[in-house]
């Protein structure tokens, strides 16, 4: 079994990394693809609850409200002590004295010749599972605590991202469209997947907090893509392409440390930063191990895994890359036993 906190040395990490990323170095086994339909969104539950698993954690209230709406907001769940060894962290990553292995640093590029690789235009650290510190967000047991009402004991972390929102006021760079997390991920059931997303600092409309439109868990996963918005586009920054204007929006408001959970079929997104300072936040996608991986040929996610790939195959040279090698890097075990992915 996996441990949390057995790690390696650097040398033996990469070795690792490009393991998984190229079978002719003698990549570990995937397990097999099971085909199935990327609109599979849900196991049946007999129970009176769909979303949430019977333990004392969550109150009834608790429950109903994520049941009903797709997302759970707790208080104050993470201290300000975490909050800010993860602000170092990251800001050490920007100022390149600490490189994770695997890690993709996401920047500004017009950005990049005023101010370098700074907190002012690295805009996210992506698949930090290699970077002890950030990692450590993932093991809390404050925050597994939540999760276990979600996916059960056996748990990966399966996606990781601390998303640093900068200035944005005119160009609209940052601008998130609404989606739908699943679109990204090639593993069912989804309601075994869970999100959990912190705010290192307040987050409001005026520097871009969280949009959702609650209920919409209950729908099947839509057609995403890039929009249509010139200049405004990142990249893998994909929205629906038909949203309906008609579904109410709720703006998460959110104090340093407040911890959001929610579903992957929740249709969300973030607004433009209009402030002169960044907001934060650090997130993982977690998902029961009793998950498996499915085959997203002939299907919306299709397109998804080529760009990824090919991004996957550029940055490591490499043209003997599989979508479950990526994943199979990602994930890993933080708390149970490690099953299917």
């Amino acid at each position: 079994m996996e441990q949390v906190g057995k790690r390696l040395g650097p040398a033996a990490r990469l070795d690792t990394i490009l393991r998984h990323l190229s079978p002719r170095l003698g990549a570990v086994p995937v397990p097999t693809s099971v085909r199935t339909s990327a609109q599979v969104s849900a196991v049946a539950h007999p129970r009176q609850f769909r979303y949430t698993l019977d333990n004392d954690v969550l109150t009834e209230e608790q429950r109903q409200f994520y049941e009903d709406n797709g997302y759970l907001l707790i208080k104050k769940l993470v201290s300000d002590e975490d909050i800010e060894r993860f602000r170092e962290e990251f800001l050490r990553i920007c100022r390149r004295e600490v490189k994770p292995p695997g890690a993709m640093i996401m920047k500004n590029e017009s950005l990049r010749s005023q101010y370098g690789q700074s907190e002012k235009a690295v805009n996210k650290v992506q698949d930090f599972q290699e970077d002890k510190e950030l990692f450590r967000y993932c093991t809390l047991p404050e925050i597994l605590k939540y999760v276990e009402c979600f996916t059960g004991p056996n748990i990966m972390a399966m996606h990781t991202m601390l998303i640093n929102k900068l200035p944005d006021s005119d160009k609209q760079t940052f601008l998130h469209p609404m989606h739908q997390d699943l679109h990204y991920f090639p593993f069912r059931p989804a309601d075994l997947i869970v999100c959990s997303w912190t705010a290192m600092e307040r987050a409001d409309e005026s520097n871009g907090c969280l949009v959702v439109q609650p209920g919409t868990h209950k729908e099947t996963l839509k057609p995403h893509d890039y929009p249509k918005w010139e200049g405004k586009t990142n990249k893998l920054f994909h929205g629906l392409l038909d949203e309906d204007e008609t579904i109410p929006k709720v703006h998460l408001v959110m104090e340093k440390g407040d911890t959001v959970f929610f579903h992957p079929l929740l249709i969300h997104g973030s607004g433009i930063n209009k402030t002169s300072g960044f907001r934060k936040s650090i997130s993982c996608h977690f998902a029961s191990s009793e998950c498996y991986y499915i085959d997203v040929k002939n299907t919306t996610q299709e397109h998804l895994e080529k760009e990824l790939i090919e991004m996957v195959q550029k940055k490591y040279d490499t043209t003997s890359v599989k979508l479950m090698d990526i994943w199979n890097f990602r994930a890993r075990l933080v708390q149970g036993e490690r099953i299917n992915l």
